[in-house]
């Protein structure tokens, strides 16, 4: 899958190859800002950040199954209490 970046640059560089030779320059450098801002707006992250924070998640996941399962256990080993009238 390609990046964010990578799309934009291939894209950046379809347009230049098209307009290389046509005095449409101004074209596109408003379509480059287009884009730029277009892309900023969609508040994307890099592959390896969203692959860090997928492990982070897990590592939290099974620690608080952990946790949970320790919690469970010393629920059980407390004394039961009897209702006072």
């Amino acid at each position: 899958m390609k990046q964010p970046t990578d799309v934009f640059n291939d894209l950046q560089s379809r347009v230049s190859e098209l307009l290389k030779n046509s005095p449409a320059r101004d074209v596109e450098r408003n379509v480059r800002a287009m884009l730029s801002q277009g892309f900023s707006k969609l508040e994307l992250v890099t592959r390896e950040e969203f692959d860090a924070q997928t492990q982070v998640l897990v590592r939290t996941r099974a620690r608080l199954e952990e946790l949970e399962r320790r919690v469970a256990e010393l629920e059980q080993k407390l004394p039961v209490a009897t209702p006072s009238n």
